[in-house]
């Protein structure tokens, strides 16, 4: 099989692409997420950043497939990226209690030979149960990795597991930032 290339360095994403059993390797790309004109849009914001990763990528080698991701999450017509600091994350996690909010992840495969691509995004809903400020303030004291989603908490973290109530959509989109189901298709077509 062709030498499959990760454009990424997130140690949760590269764990979940080891459940399908594929060799691949996994290099993170030097895009600057944060420029002018970006688009305002989850769905064009993450498609562009996911393929502009995978073209980083790409460069570095001869052949293979590079796969780009990249993640936000939405609510109230605003795009969610990960919060810098402790009281943006409470923020955040205040907003979003007891609320539906939406979590996007642009995939973008291309075939380093041959130049083939493809471009999906996955787009799952998360309703939050009702959160008190004290148990806001319990988890961002105890979970290091508030910093590390996009949502302002790490579902598969500790105490934050019991925020969501309900997804609707990819499981692993929301819960690892990359969904698997959507990839093994793109594989397959490749």
């Amino acid at each position: 099989m062709t030498q499959l290339i990760l454009a990424t360095t997130s140690r949760h994403r590269q764990k979940a692409f080891r459940a399908l059993g594929l060799d691949f390797i996994a290099r993170g790309s030097d895009v600057e997420e944060y420029f002018g004109g970006r688009p305002n849009s989850p769905e064009e914001l993450v498609s562009h950043l996911a393929k502009l990763k995978a073209q980083s990528v790409a460069k570095h080698y001869d052949a293979g497939i590079v796969i780009g991701f990249d993640s936000v999450g939405w609510f109230d017509n605003k795009i969610l990226e990960k919060p810098k600091l402790k009281q943006e994350a409470f923020e955040r996690l205040t907003t979003l209690s007891g609320n539906y909010h939406q979590f996007y992840t642009g995939v973008y495969m291309k075939n380093i030979e041959t130049g083939k691509e493809n471009s999906q995004v996955s787009i799952t809903s998360v309703e939050m149960r009702n959160l008190a400020d004290i148990e806001i303030k319990y988890y961002l004291e105890q979970d290091p990795n508030f910093n590390t989603y996009a949502l302002g908490y790490d579902p598969l973290g500790h105490y934050s597991t019991t925020f969501v109530k309900r997804i609707q959509g990819s499981y692993n989109n929301f819960l690892k930032g990359i969904p698997l189901e959507i990839i093994v298709e793109m594989i397959n077509e490749f």
